[in-house]
């Protein structure tokens, strides 16, 4: 009898890119949480009413520890549209989104993909250490998961 099984992990990594031209660099694992696996049974499954894409990266400042039973982050700041990418015969795929300078302001310390500008299907959530993004400053956040 073969066994197989499917492992997905998830990690965040933000790099800000302050307007003195110092660059700080933020990397955490993340957590997928419950409607996160229900939108990929979905997303496979379903052949009416499939969810949309993931398409949206959030940020926000809420600071409550990451469960999977989470289905939107404690205090959004700011949603930026993220640009999908995965190549061919690799087992990983990334989100990314730029938030510029005057966009996302603030004391961040929670991030999260999902599949809508607002509300939608929360895939994964992710706290950590409080990164000060300034007005004059620009942020990358690149959310990298690996299948195994």
């Amino acid at each position: 009898m073969i066994q197989e099984s499917m492992q997905l992990y998830g990690a965040m990594t933000l790099i800000v890119h302050r307007s003195n031209g110092e660059v700080e660099t933020v990397h955490k694992d993340n957590i997928i949480v419950n409607v996160g696996f229900d939108f990929i049974a979905d997303a496979i499954g379903k052949s009416v009413s499939r969810p949309n894409v993931m398409g949206f990266i959030a940020l926000g400042t809420g600071t409550t520890a990451a469960a999977a039973t989470q289905s939107a982050l404690v205090t959004e700041l700011d949603r930026n549209a993220a640009t999908y990418a995965h190549t061919a015969g690799t087992k990983t795929f990334t989100f990314t989104a730029d938030f510029l300078a005057g966009d996302g302001t603030g004391a961040i310390t929670e991030a999260g993909v999902f599949n809508a500008a607002s509300a939608g299907i929360m895939f994964d959530r992710v706290v950590f250490p409080v990164v000060n993004k300034g007005a004059d400053d620009s942020l990358t956040a690149v959310f990298t998961f690996t299948m195994s």
